[in-house]
């Protein structure tokens, strides 16, 4: 799928219900598995849910950045937020069927686009430690680890591990440039 074919906007409250169910197809349960990016072995129960969405839609600075088709279809979404110089990438979420497309990459790219608008030198994300595929995915999109964690939040609304280990967040940084 190509840039043309996509179109990037923030999302609305109105569109949470839809935001919401992407997310977690993308994350979570059996229509995640269709994709690469699951981390349903590592994790039962939602991602997310509406009013978790809500509150992080309401906090000041945070935009979520949806990518539709031509067609209206909501396909991918990333959350992000000021901190400091940076900006914070989240949640990149891309529909399970669509995934290996380019899509989740067309997302990085808009991010990048709209932190260099908001006038941020970089971009700082955090992923499960264990998500070798994942890590290896950022790397070749230009991000570095920084040789930070983060605990993992044991908030069990938001997922429930399945392996007896505690999950790691690694701290991941890509300088941005001038375009």
């Amino acid at each position: 799928m190509s840039a043309s074919d996509l179109f990037f906007s923030p999302a609305s409250e109105a569109e949470l219900p839809a935001l919401n169910r992407l997310v977690n197809r993308a994350y979570r349960g059996e229509a995640s598995e269709q994709g690469w990016t699951t981390e349903s072995h590592l994790l039962a129960g939602q991602r997310t849910d509406e009013a978790d969405l809500r509150a992080q839609l309401h906090t000041p600075g945070v935009t979520f950045l949806l990518a539709r088709t031509s067609t209206g279809e909501l396909v991918g979404s990333v959350f992000l937020q000021p901190q400091g110089a940076d900006l914070y990438l989240g949640m990149l979420s891309v529909e399970p069927t669509r995934q290996a497309q380019g899509l989740g990459r067309q997302l990085v790219t808009a991010a990048e686009n709209f932190a260099r608008q908001q006038g941020c030198t970089g971009i700082r994300i955090t992923v499960i430690s264990v998500r070798h595929e994942l890590l290896a995915w950022y790397e070749r999109l230009g991000f570095r680890p920084t040789g930070e964690t983060v605990e993992f939040p044991t908030d069990p609304r938001f997922g429930i591990p399945r392996q007896p280990e505690p999950l790691v967040l690694l701290v991941l940084r890509k300088e941005l440039f001038r375009a």
